[in-house]
């Protein structure tokens, strides 16, 4: 890794454990939320859940919602901050190559995300256990290429919305429905035939299946997972040509 990107990293990872948006939204709101609902359902087996433990079934969700509360809230506010003051075209005058900006913001992004999952997981634990993983190398296949996904479509969104009030406007608008479709919400099972329709194709959705089905035995989620291997290779692409690297 070249020094300019080097450079970035150190100085983003800093400004990062000082925002606020950051804190909220990919540290706190997924823990805290995690544990309201998933102490609501309880721990025992229940058939709307794939007869597994409610809570594990959340737990197992909420990693996802780290990474789409990264991806779509986090850094488009971030990224859209830095064009609306100038930021980027400082970067450029002082020598920067574009591409190391970009480069800086996926590994930011993902070591974020990284921490907050573990922060997520050991929050967890002792409350209701971490359950076990059931085919470890399809888990280990899904969350870091859904993590490379959604922080992907942050990098696009970011070189994409004009302001960091309307990358937040529009990160939110995206982020809610998925979360409440897609993982955060209530089980597919006891959802209507029509929002199971619209719930099934969305990235998150396909992430969250991917992710929670083979670590808690319920299924391969193949399909899934090519979903989420697919919306990888193409938010990458996507971002990468945007951001000129």
């Amino acid at each position: 890794m070249s020094t300019a990107a080097g450079r970035l990293i150190r100085t983003e990872l800093r400004l990062m454990t000082r925002d606020p948006l950051v804190l909220t939204f990919v540290f706190a709101f997924p823990v805290v939320t995690m544990l309201i609902i998933g102490g609501a359902f309880g721990t025992a087996p229940d058939p709307a859940f794939g007869n597994v433990n409610p809570a594990h079934w959340y737990v197992a969700s909420y990693l996802t919602v780290v990474i789409a509360a990264t991806g779509l809230v986090m850094l488009p506010v971030h990224l859209a901050s830095y064009r609306e003051r100038g930021v980027l075209r400082r970067f450029a005058a002082a020598g920067f190559p574009r591409w190391s900006f970009a480069i800086a913001q996926l590994v930011v992004g993902l070591l974020t995300t990284a921490v907050a999952c573990a922060l997520l997981l050991a929050v967890a634990a002792p409350v209701y256990g971490v359950p076990a993983v059931h085919d470890a190398w399809r888990v280990a296949v899904a969350l870091p290429l859904g993590a490379v996904a959604f922080v992907s479509l942050g990098v696009l969104l970011g070189s994409l919305l004009p302001s960091a009030r309307s990358a937040q406007a529009v990160g939110l608008l995206l982020f809610f429905p998925s979360f409440l479709l897609g993982a955060g919400g209530p089980p597919p099972h006891v959802m209507g035939s029509v929002v199971r329709q619209v719930a099934g194709p969305l990235p998150l959705t396909l992430l969250t299946n991917a992710v929670r089905a083979p670590w808690l035995g319920l299924g391969p989620a193949t399909g899934s997972l090519i979903g989420v291997v697919v919306l990888a290779v193409a938010a990458t692409a996507v971002a990468a040509r945007r951001a000129a690297l």
